[in-house]
């Protein structure tokens, strides 16, 4: 997930139609026609709300018999409505002592000086071991290509790929050769 993922979840929100047909759906799920009666509006309108509510993934939609039934996904939308909260929030660098994969991962993959010996081939792994990686990396702070390199090699020598991991990964946002954490409800793990 990206930061533009959160702004345009913020602007899909920003339509009173679109807030009033979650507030709706918080009662439980409806299908089209009821929603276009309750809110007083036609049904192709109450469609076009609906997929755009669709796009940020916070309405979902089951078929039952011919009829589409239309739910809030109310954790989704907890979670990203929450996410900007988290802007400039440290504690996304805390490793919490409990969590015992984190640490086991963290201790098979680095050197006694912090160094990572190397990237996980697993997925899970690669993600624990590139966020330990994050550790000192700045919310908020805009940092050049050659900055984030720098930060890499403190790590590990191959910072390339590093680099191009913590993007496709999302953890890292990248415009214009510039890199900027995204918020940590973006990362994948």
């Amino acid at each position: 997930m990206q930061l533009n993922r959160l702004v345009h979840f913020h602007k899909t929100l920003g339509d009173k139609t679109r807030i009033r047909i979650i507030a709706l759906l918080k009662g439980g799920p409806l299908h089209g026609q009821a929603i276009a009666g309750k809110l007083g509006l036609t049904p192709p309108t109450i469609s076009h709300h609906l997929s755009k509510l669709r796009e940020i993934d916070v309405v979902y939609q089951r078929r039952e018999k011919n009829t589409i039934y239309f739910y809030l996904d109310e954790k989704k939308l907890e979670r990203m409505a929450g996410a900007i909260l988290m802007i400039g929030g440290d504690e996304m660098f805390n490793f919490q002592v409990d969590d015992q994969e984190k640490v086991r991962v963290i201790k098979n993959f680095t050197l006694p000086d912090g160094r990572v010996k190397t990237l996980p081939a697993q997925r899970k792994k690669k993600l624990i071991i590139l966020e330990y990686m994050l550790r000192g990396i700045e919310q908020g702070r805009v940092y050049s290509e050659k900055e984030i390199n720098e930060h890499i090699r403190q790590f590990h020598e191959d910072f390339a790929t590093v680099r191009r991991e913590f993007v496709m990964c999302q953890f890292m946002f990248r415009k214009n050769g510039q890199y900027e954490l995204n918020p940590k409800e973006m990362w994948p793990l």
